[in-house]
């Protein structure tokens, strides 16, 4: 009779126990194999301009962020302000990586809500966030001057995110 209970018991003990320590982790920064090896080379078609396109090598030489991102993307507007503000501040260079979406509809919300980019390309088949791993989006990805991802952030980045992490780490790449 004792046996009876005492799985089920033992099993909810278990599943409370990963639950717990699931808490603990920070959704943001999950592992990416990505880091510290080279971003993956692409060639894609600026927003704004599609007649002209970007490679990554473009930016060898400079310590810069990929935000991936849509127009669509509800957590995307919630970070955008962060974004905006870290661009004012001329701290790093952003690109936008505009992830399945509609070049009309990315270039609107852009020109709604601000631009914080210098530059956004349009990876409307999102073949290149594949090769980047994005789960979804907003994710963020700190790339050095040699081409190499240093840091992934999934999620909208925060003012605390900023702080605590990406200009440490931008001003730690610099020197």
């Amino acid at each position: 009779m004792m046996n009876r209970f005492m799985w089920p018991l033992a099993g909810f003990i278990v599943l409370v126990t990963f639950f717990a320590v699931g808490l603990t982790l920070k959704p943001g920064e999950v592992p990416s194999p990505l880091v510290n090896k080279p971003a993956p080379e692409f060639e894609l078609t600026r927003l704004a301009t599609p007649d002209q396109t970007f490679t990554p090598s473009a930016m060898r030489g400079k310590v810069w962020l990929l935000n991936v991102w849509g127009s669509w993307c509800a957590a995307c507007l919630q970070e955008h302000p962060v974004l905006l503000d870290l661009a004012r501040g001329e701290e790093i260079d952003i690109v936008g990586l505009n992830y399945k979406d509609a070049r009309d509809d990315a270039l609107e919300w852009l020109k709604r809500h601000g631009n914080p980019y210098v530059l956004s390309v349009a990876d409307t088949q999102g073949r290149v966030g594949i090769d980047y791993g994005v789960y979804g989006v907003p994710e963020t990805f700190v790339i050095d001057a040699a081409g190499v991802i240093r840091f992934k952030y999934i999620g909208p980045i925060t003012a605390e995110t900023v702080r605590s992490h990406l200009l440490p780490l931008i001003k730690e790449l610099r020197q």
